[in-house]
């Protein structure tokens, strides 16, 4: 039997063929179609258009496959253009969809376009973010050689952000058959009509509120300790602990690990599980403890591989309490029996607010495993106050003269206030009807402009047939008319006096960058800032660095955390210096997170979009974490703790892994001087010790193979850090000069912290002679220089020795250490003994 369901193509992809084929092999995978499933596949074999709204865990996924097989059958066929588009709203379910395709219809058949990777563009099957397809459509129109888009997760549709990458495709590819899917719809009655009208196809909906799994809902008085010992005694593990907060959910899991979670059975099999699974400091050391008692930690800010291990370990029915976030809802491969909410209302960032019951059946609809669980159950807590008011009224008993003296409590200030009623409405409310977000850009006029027809009519079909209601659609009106005037006075877009042969009624002067809004839209605005930067400089390199990361996406807890910091030493200083009060609260406004270069980033940004105005729509942002962390000459545990960013590590790694990306991507070979090469090397490196998995994915995916990994490595161990000798000379030269820095404070104490062997007392005594010869001792960009560094190779160890950067320029002071091999393969870093510091002639 052939191994791939693309070597099943039937000679006559006729419906019934197509859908034989398909249940037979589904059949053979053990797979028995549902009846929401069976009805969905019809009608998609027969081209019509589907709404498919299901609940979680009713096999959604494959109802996709069926699109992507009736699609490729026809392509096969007699349409050899055609070509089936998945979209998602995430990344990574983009690369999980990716690689499951491959496993069906085999490498050869299957491409991925995401903003930072491309895979294969030209496949049959592609899988890309929404925002790819969105711009497709705008620049093809109805030429598009899209013949069938799934759109998952299609609630996004109201994303006020993302919402109208969702919607671009409806209105532009007018020929293509749609599969749109969702757990959490709502009313998708507009939506039937306005596919049918648009496409020409019946649209059918799918929707069925039957779970393969029945939920039960409950509403509890108890305390949520009280609760989840009651769901551990009951067997209706394992428990996702839904918190609002990262914070919130590392703490109940550690007031949790006093109970009695496991058995001394499952203990030695969680450890067996766990192998030589490799904690870092920090949270790591935190998650080993709570794991080993059956307790696991899951949110979007940890590391990959730390939620990899809590996954795995849920999936083999060893971790009863799960302590996360209600980021659950998208692409989270956790097993869950019980969804225990500890509230209905959360901070969404702007206000204190009840949870909509789209995000309320979204968190729910985890509960119950297929195949596992008979029923799954949707526990919602009380609020505390109302908790405590139950235990108090149930204290006094049925005395009424108790009960009226009873003290009720009042829900905390600034809080939003639920009780049954509200769960009871939550449980029976179908999700809010999708509301349209759409949005003007640049990028959309300049799509539309360079696609051929007339592009007036193509944008008053945009700005008139599109789902806003009419007062929005009066601002976009406005907004497309201020962008095209811009294009037409900069000289980019000149109107045609009579159409062209392409029937174009205004066209662009200038060429359009390839795939310009299809990647990272500032990266020819980082390529055009580098020749800016004068190559002699010592900081060169940093400002390249910097450069790209300007255009990535802030990771908004770094930058507080570095603006926290930064205010505090200010504070510390002007406090010093004797400023009052009020003037340190006016000049604590202005003091922000490092930003380098960036006046010279707006002056050339304004220039830049003067000739290339798609990047008008994103503006860089200056910002220093990547050229912090190589400034401050620390390790990334370091980093994570000096910054406080220990339920954020997970976001400071991929942050350093784009930022690794776009230095390698975007810089090119004649830009790469030593210094650039050398902190390529350092911050791939960096992060390839961290958590290998994120530079390994991105590097498969440059290169997928037919075979695709079922079972994931519970760790994927990084190779050795000393076979990267670049990198590893970039480390043990940060290493050192850490050690420089703290000595230039005189900071004794943080010294002996580095290195046991060498204590803090060690530290000062050897160098008090140095500062009574010299006033300071320097740490710019020569004294961290590879010049002053000297390294001898030696079996199993480097020796090295830092020359001191004195204010005189004697150079005859300095640090000598041994690097320890073996040890650093085992951290995956620099370890560093020293040996000895003081003048040169004396050792």
């Amino acid at each position: 039997m052939p191994s791939l369901l693309s070597d099943l193509v039937p000679a006559d992809p006729g419906p019934d063929a197509l859908f034989e084929t398909f249940s037979g092999w589904a059949a053979d995978r053990g797979l028995e179609l549902y009846p929401a499933q069976t009805e969905a596949v019809i009608e998609l074999v027969s081209g019509s258009n589907v709404i498919l709204s299901t609940p979680t865990g009713s096999g959604k996924s494959l109802v996709a496959t069926a699109a992507q097989f009736a699609a490729l059958a026809r392509r096969e066929s007699g349409d050899p253009t055609g070509r089936v588009f998945y979209t998602a709203p995430i990344k990574a379910l983009v690369s999980e969809k990716f690689f499951a395709a491959v496993e069906v219809f085999g490498v050869d058949r299957v491409g991925m376009m995401t903003g930072d990777a491309s895979v294969n563009a030209a496949a049959p099957i592609i899988c890309c973010t929404a925002e790819i397809l969105a711009n497709l459509a705008l620049r093809e129109g109805a030429d598009s050689t899209v013949t069938t888009v799934v759109m998952d997760e299609f609630h996004y549709y109201a994303d006020p952000e993302r919402g109208w990458a969702w919607q671009v495709p409806l209105l532009e590819l007018p020929h293509a058959q749609f599969l749109l899917m969702s757990a959490t719809l709502g009313d998708v009655t507009r939506f039937e009509a306005d596919l049918s009208r648009r496409t020409g196809r019946p649209t059918a909906v799918v929707a069925s509120a039957e779970r393969p799994v029945p939920l039960q809902h409950e509403y509890v008085t108890s305390t949520l300790l009280e609760t989840i010992e009651e769901r551990l005694a009951t067997h209706q593990a394992p428990v996702y602990v839904v918190h609002f907060s990262r914070a919130a959910a590392i703490e109940q899991a550690q007031a949790l690990n006093s109970l009695k979670v496991t058995t001394r059975e499952e203990k030695d099999q969680i450890a067996d599980l766990i192998g030589g699974f490799r904690f870092a400091a920090g949270f790591g050391k935190t998650l080993s403890r709570l794991v080993r008692n059956g307790i696991g930690v899951h949110h979007a800010g940890m590391l990959p591989k730390y939620r990899r291990l809590v996954e795995l370990l849920a999936q083999a029915g060893l971790l009863k309490i799960i302590c996360g976030t209600d980021t659950l809802g998208v692409g989270i491969n956790v097993p869950i029996r019980t969804v225990l909410l500890t509230s209905l209302s959360k901070y969404d960032g702007v206000r204190p607010r009840l949870l909509t019951a789209r995000e309320f059946h979204q968190i729910g609809g985890r509960a119950g495993r297929a195949g596992y669980d008979a029923s799954g159950t949707v526990v919602v807590q009380a609020p505390d106050h109302v908790v405590a008011n139950e235990k108090a009224l149930a204290k006094a008993g049925d005395d009424p003269k108790k009960r009226r003296k009873v003290v009720r409590k009042k829900p905390p200030e600034g809080t939003v206030g639920y009780g049954l009623p509200t769960f009871e409405r939550l449980v029976e409310a179908e999700p809010e009807p999708l509301e349209s977000s759409f949005k003007v850009s640049h990028a959309m006029l300049l799509n539309v402009v360079n696609r051929p027809g007339d592009c007036y009519a193509s944008m008053r079909h945009l700005l008139t047939d599109n789902d806003e209601p009419p007062v929005r659609n009066r601002r976009h009106v406005h907004r497309a008319l201020q962008i095209y005037r811009g294009l037409l006075e900069s000289g980019v877009v000149e109107q045609l006096p009579r159409p062209d042969a392409q029937g174009r009624t205004a066209r662009l002067t200038v060429d359009l960058q390839q795939d310009f809004a299809l990647n990272q839209p500032l990266s020819p605005f980082a390529l055009a800032c580098l020749d800016l930067l004068d190559r002699e400089s010592d900081d060169y390199a940093l400002d390249v660095l910097s450069v790209l990361e300007a255009t990535l996406d802030d990771p908004r807890p770094i930058l507080t955390a570095q603006r926290s910091k930064a205010r505090g030493e200010a504070v510390a200083e002007m406090k010093s210096d004797g400023l009052e009060y009020e003037e340190r609260m006016v000049l604590l406004e202005d003091v922000t997170y490092p930003q380098p270069l960036a006046e010279l980033l707006r002056v050339a940004y304004t220039a830049f979009g003067q000739t290339h105005p798609w990047v008008l729509d994103t503006e860089p942002s200056p910002k220093s974490v990547a050229r912090d962390l190589f400034e401050r000459s620390m390790t990334f545990t370091e980093y994570v703790s000096f910054y406080g960013l220990a339920r954020a590590e997970g976001i400071v790694l991929r942050y350093l892994a784009d930022a690794f990306k776009a230095l390698r991507q975007t810089v090119p070979e004649e830009a790469r001087t030593d210094a650039v090469a050398d902190l390529i090397a350092w911050l791939g490196e960096l992060v390839r010790q961290v958590d290998s998995s994120l530079l390994e994915e991105w590097e498969s995916l440059r290169s997928p193979t037919a075979e695709v990994q079922s079972v994931v490595e519970v760790d994927r161990a990084a190779p050795p850090v000393t076979a990267n000798v670049r990198a590893f000379r970039v480390l043990v030269r940060n290493a050192l000069f850490r050690r420089v820095e703290l000595a230039a404070r005189r900071n004794w104490w943080a010294l002996g912290e580095l290195d046991e062997s060498f204590p803090a007392e060690a530290w000062q005594e050897a160098l008090e002679p140095y500062f009574a010869e010299h006033a300071s001792l320097q740490t710019g960009a020569a004294a961290r220089g590879p010049a002053l560094l000297l390294v001898t190779e030696e079996p199993g160890r480097w020796v090295v020795r830092q020359i001191l950067d004195d204010p005189a320029g004697d150079h005859d002071w300095g640090i000598t250490a041994e690097v320890d091999l073996a040890a650093s393969d085992a951290e995956g870093t620099a370890v560093v003994r020293i040996t000895a510091v003081g003048q040169l002639g004396g050792w």
